[in-house]
C-alpha cells in the first residue's frame, strides 16, 4: 500500500468535507428576522375576490402585495367546517381542529354537555366593555401557537397583540401568552381585553375609546364609492337576495347607518359596515405604536383581522355591491396601514402575511334562478327537531340533543338509561339523512376515528373531527346547500367555494413571484416560523412554503 498516495486522498477528502460543512453551516445560518410581523386575516374572503376586484383596486392595497410579493394562488383549506373560529386557530396554529380543538364557532360539548362558544370562558372577567363579552379567553385553544412559540422562544422578549372586532378573531390568533387581546364590545361601542391578559385597559386603550370614533365613522351613513358603481361583477343593487339592515325596507344604498345606530346601537351599525375595518386599522396602528412594536431587535407579532367583511357578506352575499364597496374600502385601509408601517417600522423591516379564515357561498336562491337546482338551504334547529320526530315512535324523545355544524349528537345517557340499542337509533338516523334531498353523505364517529381518508370532502371532514367533542354522526352537504336563511349567505362547507383562500406574503426580504401549486393553509404558521426563526408550534402538521422560503436571501 503506498502511504503517501492514501494520506494525500485522505487529507484531499477531509479538506472536501470541512469545506462542505462550512457551506452547509453558510446555508443554514438563520436570516436577520423581520422586526414586526404583521399576520392579516380578511374574514369570509374567497380568492376570486382578488381577480373579481382587480380591475378597482388602487396601486397600494391588495396590489402592492400582489404585484410586490407572493402570491400562493392555490391554498386552500384542510379540513372542515370552515368557520371563523377553526379558521383563525388554524393559521396560527398550523395544524386542524382534530389536533387544536376548535371544532367550530360553537359545538355541542359533551364534556360540559351543553353548546359551547370557542373563546368562551366563565371564569374570566371583563377588563372594559361588558361583562358578557369579557368572558372570553384562548382556554379552549389546545395546542401552542405560532404566536405562542415566538413568546417562549425570545424568553418573552418578542411581543404579541392580537386585534379584531371579533373576539375570537383577536384571541385565538394571539395565542395563550400574548401581551395583549383586543377586541370590540358593540354594546358599549369600545375596545376591551379581559384579566387573562391585564387587570385593566392600558391608558392608551381607554383614550382611544374616548376619541369615539364609531360615532364620527357611522356619521354620514354608507353610500358607494364611484369605483363601485363602475360597472362590474356584481349584481343589481335591488334584489331579493339580500338582507336588509333592521329597520330598512329594502337592502339598498344608501344605508342610514345614523338612523340604524338609534334601533341597533352604534357598535352594531358601526362593525356590520365597512366602517368597522377602518376602526380596526386605526386602533392597529394605535397598539404599534404605544404597544412599540417592531420597535428593537425583538421580533415582534400583530394578529390582525378584520371582521366586518364577514359581518357585511353574512346579510349581502358575494354577489352584492355592498361586499364590491366594503373590499374597495378595505383596499384603501391596507394601502394607508402599508404606508404606515413603512413609516413607523421601516420598509423592509417589517413583513405580512395575507389570508381568510374562509371563503362562502353564493345565494342559493340566485343560484336556482340561474337553473343551478342543486342549491338550498337547511336548517340546524330544524334538522335536530326532524330527527327527533322521525326517532320518537321507535325510541322516544328528544334522543338528538344537537345538529350544530351537521354534527349529530345524541342523548348517550338518555339512551344507556332505557337500555335502547344505539346501533339501531345510528343505523335509522344514518338511513334517514342519505334520502334527504341535498345530503352528499354520513359518516360515523366509528368511521371517523378508526378509517383514514385520503380523498376530500371526507378526509377534510375528519381532520375537522375531534373525538368525544363532535358528533355522534357528521352530516356532508352537497355542494350549493347552505345552513342559512333565504337572504344573504353563509359558509363552512368542505367545497372549494369555502375553502380556497387568498394567501399572499410582502415585505422584508419576500421574493416577488406566484406558485400555483397546492398549499394548505396550515402551511402558513411553519413558514412564519422559519421566517422569524423560531420553533414550529407544537402540534404543527403544515410545511413550509418551499416555493416562497427558498428564494429568501
Amino acid at each position: 500500500m503506498n502511504t503517501d498516495n492514501f494520506l494525500g486522498k485522505f487529507a484531499r477528502c477531509f479538506l472536501a468535507l470541512l469545506f462542505l460543512q462550512k457551506t452547509a453551516f453558510a446555508q443554514i445560518r438563520p436570516v436577520d428576522p423581520p422586526r414586526l410581523a404583521v399576520g392579516i386575516v380578511v374574514d369570509q374572503m374567497r380568492y376570486d375576490f382578488l381577480l373579481k376586484y382587480y380591475d378597482k383596486f388602487g396601486e397600494g392595497g391588495f396590489k402592492r402585495l400582489l404585484e410586490g410579493g407572493f402570491n400562493c394562488e392555490n391554498t386552500n383549506y384542510d379540513y372542515a367546517p370552515t368557520y371563523t373560529g377553526p379558521g383563525h386557530a388554524s393559521i396560527y396554529a398550523g395544524t386542524t381542529p382534530a389536533v387544536h380543538g376548535i371544532i367550530g364557532n360553537d359545538w355541542y360539548s359533551r364534556e360540559e354537555m351543553h353548546p359551547v362558544y370557542c373563546a368562551s370562558d366563565p371564569d374570566a372577567r371583563n377588563v372594559g366593555g361588558t361583562e358578557e363579552a369579557g368572558k372570553m379567553s384562548p382556554r379552549r385553544l389546545r395546542t401552542a401557537n405560532v404566536a405562542d412559540e415566538l413568546r417562549l422562544f425570545s424568553n418573552k422578549k418578542s411581543k404579541v397583540v392580537g386585534v379584531a372586532i371579533k373576539d375570537r378573531g383577536a384571541i385565538l390568533p394571539a395565542g395563550h401568552c400574548p401581551n395583549a387581546a383586543f377586541w370590540f364590545d358593540q354594546k358599549t361601542a369600545g375596545w376591551m381585553s379581559c384579566n387573562w391578559y391585564m387587570d385593566s385597559l392600558p391608558g392608551w386603550v381607554r383614550d382611544f375609546n374616548k376619541k369615539e370614533l364609531p360615532e364620527k365613522l357611522i356619521a354620514g351613513g354608507w353610500s358607494p364609492l364611484a369605483e363601485t358603481l363602475r360597472p362590474g361583477r356584481s349584481i343589481a343593487d335591488d334584489n331579493r337576495y339580500e338582507d336588509p339592515y333592521k329597520g330598512e325596507k329594502s337592502p339598498v344604498f344608501p344605508h342610514d347607518l345614523p338612523k340604524i345606530a338609534q334601533k341597533e346601537g352604534q357598535g352594531i351599525a358601526l362593525a356590520a359596515s365597512p366602517f368597522g375595518n377602518e376602526l380596526t386599522e386605526e386602533f392597529a396602528k394605535s397598539a404599534i405604536i404605544n404597544e412599540k412594536l417592531g420597535a428593537d431587535e425583538w421580533p415582534d407579532l400583530l394578529a390582525l383581522s378584520f371582521s366586518s367583511t364577514d359581518l357585511v357578506g353574512h346579510s349581502f352575499g358575494p354577489s352584492s355591491l355592498e361586499v364590491e364597496d366594503t373590499y374597495l374600502r378595505l383596499d384603501r385601509v391596507l394601502a394607508d396601514f402599508f404606508q404606515f408601517l413603512d413609516k413607523k417600522v421601516g420598509a423592509k423591516k417589517w413583513a405580512v402575511f395575507l389570508t381568510a379564515d374562509h371563503g362562502v357561498a353564493y345565494n342559493s336562491n340566485l343560484l336556482r334562478d340561474d337553473s343551478l337546482t342543486m342549491a338550498g338551504f337547511w336548517g340546524r334547529a330544524k334538522l335536530a327537531d326532524t330527527l327527533n320526530r322521525i326517532l320518537e315512535p321507535e325510541f322516544g324523545k328528544k334522543m338528538v340533543l344537537s345538529a350544530l355544524n351537521g354534527n349529530i349528537v345524541f342523548d348517550r345517557e338518555k339512551i344507556a338509561a332505557a337500555k335502547l340499542d344505539f346501533s339501531k337509533i345510528e343505523a335509522a338516523t344514518v338511513g334517514f339523512l342519505e334520502n334527504l334531498e341535498g345530503v352528499y353523505a354520513v359518516m360515523t364517529a366509528k368511521q371517523l376515528t378508526e378509517n383514514e381518508y385520503t380523498q376530500m370532502p371526507k378526509s377534510l371532514v375528519q381532520r375537522g373531527f375531534l373525538p368525544h367533542e363532535s358528533g355522534d354522526l357528521v352530516v356532508i352537504f352537497a355542494p350549493g346547500m347552505l345552513e342559512w336563511s333565504q337572504r344573504g349567505s353563509s359558509h363552512g362547507s368542505p367545497w372549494s367555494y369555502d375553502t380556497r383562500v387568498p394567501c399572499l406574503w410582502y415585505g422584508w426580504k419576500i421574493p416577488r413571484g406566484t406558485f400555483s401549486g397546492p398549499l394548505e393553509i396550515t402551511d402558513i404558521a411553519p413558514t412564519l416560523s422559519v421566517i422569524l426563526n423560531i420553533p414550529f408550534p407544537g402540534g404543527c402538521t403544515g410545511q413550509p412554503i418551499e416555493p416562497l422560503l427558498s428564494k429568501i436571501k
